[in-house]
């Protein structure tokens, strides 16, 4: 099987355009089409339904998308674990994009200069995606909010996210900063019922967004309030461009590493983790 044709067909399922797939991948449209087919003629099934405008996967193409992304992010892990001989160490982790901006870009650094000779492959996913690619062999370790409690997986506490309401106004109580310019932040299943417990009269939030960043940048540019990270919010309080609301309880939430119960890079895991630090 050549992987070129799992990578267009990947970049097609993921942009539902054939226009759009051939300019990501450098291709003309016809080179993707002739791709797409032959991938179609191997596998004997229709991948894609074309109708009009309009492109879907068929119930073989959702089935072929989780094979073609373990294909392809196999084939990157064991190329790398050739490449780099016998005398250097693979690894291989995950988080989701809120532990990315929380802690995990530091970890990656404090990892990279303990280590300077391990081969590391650092990946963003949701914690499902996360979870099955550790089941998979294809992580190694992954870091979340809310692991799956398996059997066959280590969970561990490597971290505390702690979270502050914080608003761009001075003097504001909690009633007042839940208002219309409020951004609730999607800190996952768990903030939204101790949301909803802490604050049970407050109107539902105009305003959604998924990460902390996304909520720091709208709130620098056009004000407002949210739960952000208190360490990745530190430098706006002190410079006075952000201000901690008076009276609102902090809300903190636990991080995890998870990693295979019988994992072949479990010593080097271990290790790593109490040689850095995970500060949230």
């Amino acid at each position: 099987m050549d992987l070129e044709l799992l990578r267009t067909f990947l970049e097609v399922a993921r942009l539902r355009h054939f226009g759009q797939a051939a300019e990501a991948l450098h291709l003309t449209q016809a080179a993707v089409s002739a791709r797409i087919k032959l991938l179609e003629s191997t596998l004997g099934v229709r991948l894609f339904d074309r109708v009009k405008r309009d492109i879907r996967l068929t119930p073989e193409g959702n089935r072929l998308l989780r094979h073609a992304d373990l294909l392809i992010a196999a084939w990157r892990k064991a190329r790398q674990d050739v490449s780099v001989g016998e005398a250097n160490l693979q690894l291989s982790f995950g988080g989701g994009l809120r532990l990315w901006e929380v802690f995990l870009q530091d970890w990656l650094q404090q990892v990279r200069i303990s280590r300077p000779g391990i081969a590391l492959i650092a990946e963003s996913h949701t914690p499902e995606v996360l979870t099955r690619r550790l089941l998979d062999g294809v992580l190694d370790l992954a870091f979340m909010l809310e692991p799956a409690q398996l059997e066959v997986l280590n969970v561990q506490q490597v971290a505390t996210i702690h979270l502050m309401l914080v608003s761009t106004h001075r003097g504001l109580n909690a009633d007042e900063a839940l208002g219309d310019d409020y951004l609730m932040v999607d800190w996952g299943l768990a903030h939204a019922l101790t949301h909803r417990r802490l604050f049970p009269d407050a109107p539902e939030p105009l305003t959604r967004v998924a990460t902390a960043d996304m909520a720091l940048s709208y709130m620098l540019a056009l004000g407002g309030s949210a739960y952000l990270p208190t360490k990745r919010i530190q430098e706006h309080v002190d410079a006075g461009r952000l201000h901690p609301v008076e009276g609102a309880p902090p809300i903190d939430y636990p991080a995890y590493a998870v990693f295979p119960v019988r994992g072949p890079r479990n010593a080097l895991i271990r290790q790593l983790l109490q040689e850095t630090k995970t500060d949230a």
